[in-house]
């Protein structure tokens, strides 16, 4: 834990925002602003206010979980928005953020209501009101910078999907493990039983973790409802007509959440621009999956101890200080037995892998960095240079 004795930049981080916060705080996430920097001063009061913090260090977790700018050097022609995914944070794009900036991009990222608060705070969210700041942020965007375009982790790729597909102004995609259809085929029923069983896994076992200081490891129901039909949404999109313009996707063969044979298929079929490309990390595709803009690379690399990808792991560098390799932030909670989780958690030498993987004498944690990523970056920025 750090000290919890603040310098000043860092105080008024604290105390700048709650100038603007009602005389009572709202379990809601403000939004309808008319200027990114109002939205997330507002956002940044409410988290104030809001969240169940994890460490004595209450200015970083509020700047890792607060909407983020970068901002490049010189003038700016191309802004993109980034939407993180189900229980994440805009922590998330700690990285690509970055990286874009550093090639000419405005950045920004969002704050999807019912995150970076406490898992509660979701039991009553709603899609529409993603797709509420989703909007809104992408206008704002589109009122500073000529081209815009979007990306997302997750969830957030079905929600800037489904913005794309209704608004042929947005210049391309990125999207980073797109959660198009859910790998558990129960999923649906997540939309018919939150009423009577607000948790599937319960808030106070005693086992399971609720949050870190970047995302939520515990759901409510109604978190994974509303995921679900974010998925709905974009299969809707799909099938409407192919997408023409530039795509950039990246996904592990071996992911716990998404059906990632689907979103190759919907690759190779849908999305149509030949300049699109999508990186797969895995086992070589079947013959009929292969193509010039399929790009592989193993996701079994023994010198780095990682048995396979992960689902969230792609977004992040080998350097990141919290999730790379050497990162504060190991997640055990990782569907091993208890005794297992146990050594992760007291530091033990681990392997790593995505949710659910198991190997006789290994102990895993969540893979939470990728060892790819600034290639994985290139190939991102040959997709979108072609949008011009």
């Amino acid at each position: 834990m750090r000290d919890a004795t603040l310098p000043l930049s860092r105080l008024a981080l604290f105390l700048l925002p709650l100038l603007t916060l009602p005389a009572c705080a709202s379990t809601e996430v403000p939004l309808g602003q008319s200027s990114f920097a109002e939205y997330r001063q507002q956002t940044l009061a409410w988290l104030q206010q809001n969240r169940t913090f994890q460490t004595d260090d209450h200015a970083a977790e509020l700047e890792w979980n607060a909407p983020r700018e970068w901002r490049p050097v010189g003038v700016v022609k191309r802004g993109i928005l980034l939407v993180h995914g189900l229980g994440d944070s805009p922590w998330s794009f700690n990285d690509v953020g970055q990286a874009l900036a550093d090639q000419g991009f405005l950045v920004r990222t969002v704050l999807l209501p019912g995150h970076g608060s406490k898992p509660s705070d979701m039991l009553d969210v709603t899609l529409k009101q993603w797709q509420q700041v989703v909007r809104e942020q992408t206008l704002i965007l589109r009122r500073e910078v000529p081209t815009v375009y979007l990306g997302g982790f997750s969830t957030g790729a079905n929600l800037v999907l489904d913005y794309a597909y209704a608004h042929a102004d947005v210049a391309g995609l990125v999207l980073f493990s797109p959660a198009f259809r859910p790998e558990n085929t129960y999923a649906w029923v997540t939309q018919y039983i939150g009423w009577f069983r607000p948790w599937l896994a319960k808030p106070d076992d005693g086992v399971r973790p609720m949050q870190t200081p970047v995302r939520y490891l515990n759901v409510p129901t109604n978190g994974f409802a509303q995921f679900y039909r974010s998925a709905l949404l974009a299969q809707d999109r799909i099938q409407e007509r192919p997408y023409d313009k530039p795509v950039f996707v990246a996904i592990t063969q071996h992911d716990s959440v998404l059906d990632t044979a689907y979103v190759l298929d919907t690759f190779n079929a849908r999305f149509s621009h030949p300049d699109s490309r999508l990186i797969w990390y895995g086992d070589q595709p079947a013959n009929a999956a292969q193509s010039p803009r399929v790009l592989v690379r193993t996701d079994y690399l023994p010198e780095f101890r990682i048995a396979q990808f992960s689902h969230m792991g792609l977004l992040f560098s080998p350097e990141n200080p919290l999730y790379g390799q050497d990162g504060r932030q190991r997640i055990c909670w990782n569907g091993q037995e208890a005794a297992d989780m146990q050594k992760c958690l007291k530091g033990d030498a681990v392997w790593y892998s995505d949710w659910g993987h198991r190997e006789p004498g290994k102990v895993f944690a969540r893979l939470t960095f990728n060892p790819y990523f600034q290639w994985q970056m290139g190939v991102m920025m040959g997709v979108l240079q072609s949008a011009h």
